[in-house]
């Protein structure tokens, strides 16, 4: 079988692996107090261009939303995001448990647009009853998109605009960063994240990494007490330097983005291929997600072959399919299941 479920079915690259068997039998203090996540932190915040950042190792994306999105709201505000945020959809209410509600806004292909965010805010404090209402205490967004889409820089630095004019922050959910910076068309770079964000996680659980994100506060005041934070939503790693380890690893000589850039070229790769046989794409992503209407029939036949993921309900004659690549797809398994089309 072929498989493009999602992005996290293997392990890890080999070279986190190798890093993590050499350092195996190392003691070291726990909770991240060691030398390879302190080197960990260090590369992230040069990549950054942020060199006074804070950064937290956890272990895992719904975690590092709840933690985060808990830690910059008070208890009287909520999130606003698109309706269809990963944080709305599929995070099982993680957000809503820990005592905040996600405020919903439309999607522009899985975007949000700085004017409705505005008009939100504006509308809610024109509200003379707004004290009953659950306030708008940030935004959030996520790059790729959770259809594959991107930001554009101008589109971002709108929103930044919007969130810093009403005094409340911009967090972005990067557990597919990597594929997002090597996107083509991407003009948005990682420093203009750290700049135009006030807070970001740096995906890795999707991007190489066994397990584990990394959150990035350029102004460590905007978070302050988030160590404990982290522990209390149980997002805490005791043997925290296999983190360290891990994200040392995939940001020593480009690896990070070189994955990124593999993954993204076959996935651009079956989207051409889906193209050229007249198949109609449901979202057009320049990244490793890629989402495209199928017959029933066809579907049904290519599971025989290769796994993918049905986006929503089954349609009575065809079905929107997701197509997943990431850092260990095989190109010899694109051109099979390109055959097999």
């Amino acid at each position: 079988m072929i498989h493009f479920d999602t992005d996290y079915m293997e392990g890890a690259h080999p070279e986190v692996m190798r890093r993590l068997l050499e350092t195996n039998m190392e003691q070291t203090a726990g909770y991240g107090n060691d030398v390879y996540t302190g080197q960990a932190k260090e590369l992230v915040c040069q990549a950054c261009g942020k060199p006074d950042a804070a950064v937290y190792f956890l272990v895992g994306g719904t975690q590092t939303n709840a933690t985060v999105i808990d830690g910059l709201l008070a208890r009287h505000e909520g999130v606003l995001a698109t309706e269809t945020a990963h944080i709305n959809v599929h995070e099982a209410g993680a957000i809503e448990a820990s005592g905040h509600k996600v405020l919903v806004l439309p999607s522009h292909d899985g975007k949000l647009d700085a004017a409705d965010v505005e008009r939100y805010i504006d509308d809610f404090y024109r509200d003379e009853t707004y004290a009953h209402m659950v306030a708008p205490g940030m935004v959030y967004v996520s790059h790729p998109t959770e259809l594959g889409t991107l930001y554009t820089l101008s589109e971002l630095e709108a929103l930044s605009r919007v969130c810093r004019k009403a005094h409340i922050p911009l967090y972005m959910d990067g557990a597919r960063l990597g594929y997002g910076l090597a996107a083509e068309q991407a003009d948005v770079t990682l420093k203009d994240i750290a700049r135009l964000c006030d807070v970001f996680y740096i995906g890795g659980t999707k991007v190489g990494a066994l397990f584990g994100e990394a959150v990035v506060v350029p102004d460590p005041q905007q978070l302050p007490h988030f160590f404990s934070l982290v522990k209390q939503h149980g997002a805490l790693l005791a043997k925290g330097r296999l983190l360290g380890i891990q994200f040392a690893t995939l940001f020593t000589d480009g690896l990070y983005e070189r994955i990124g850039g593999h993954a993204v070229r076959l996935a651009l790769k079956l989207k051409a291929a889906f193209v050229a046989k007249e198949y109609r794409l449901y979202m057009d992503s320049p990244t490793n997600q890629q989402f495209v209407y199928l017959p029933n029939e066809t579907i049904d036949r290519l599971s025989a072959y290769a796994t993918f993921e049905l986006w929503g309900p089954r349609g009575e004659t065809e079905s929107v399919v997701r197509f997943v690549t990431d850092w260990a797809t095989r190109e010899e398994d694109v051109d099979a299941f390109i055959r097999m089309l």
